[in-house]
């Protein structure tokens, strides 16, 4: 498994932007390896449907085979440890494409940090103390917000292998989606 994939081509984009791709993406971030069967199972998705998904996923290089097994017995995995894309594109294709996951993306991340809030207290006391939100106004230029994003990226590295090694994970550890958006909070000319 590669560390990281910088999408660029405008056909894989929106190859991953489909619902039930990105959430056979996230399964198997979460759970390591998976047929289509279990896959199914965890996403609420038959399992030919996500048979069909995940031979696109492989098309567009996104995951892998990851052992022998007939038709849906089939293990798959991730080819890659995460992924960057952005839609400052000389191609317009690219550009779109890029708009559009990124759009849904952070309609999923938002239903998700929705649907965590709306559940905190069914979570440990420990847990609810160190989760929940953040909120900075920070008055930097842009080459210091790239320092400050590359220091929190450091931080956030050296968590990482715990996604591809289970041996590495604390026996409380939980998985934790952290979120970062930087942005002006004034809109250009203001």
């Amino acid at each position: 498994m590669t560390e990281s994939r910088e999408l660029t081509d405008p056909r894989a984009i929106r190859a991953i932007t489909h619902p039930i791709r990105l959430a056979l993406l996230d399964a198997l971030a979460l759970e390591g390896p998976l047929t289509a069967t279990r896959a199914g199972e965890l996403i609420g998705e038959p399992p030919n449907a996500c048979s069909f998904h995940l031979r696109q996923l492989a098309k567009y290089g996104f995951v892998e085979e990851a052992g022998n097994g007939p038709g849906r017995n089939r293990p798959w995995r991730l080819s890659y440890l995460g992924m960057h894309f952005g839609d400052l594109q000389d191609d317009p294709g690219t550009k779109l494409a890029a708009r559009g996951l990124s759009r849904m993306l952070r309609e999923l991340y938002f239903s998700r940090l929705q649907a965590f809030y709306d559940s905190r207290t069914d979570y440990p006391e420990e847990w609810q103390e160190v989760t929940g939100g953040r909120e900075f106004i920070l008055h930097v230029s842009s080459d210091e917000l790239r320092a400050v994003n590359a220091e929190i990226t450091a931080i956030i590295d050296r968590y990482r292998e715990r996604l591809t090694d289970p041996a590495l994970r604390p026996d409380d550890a939980l998985p934790i989606e952290m979120l970062l958006f930087s942005y002006p909070v004034r809109l250009p000319g203001q």
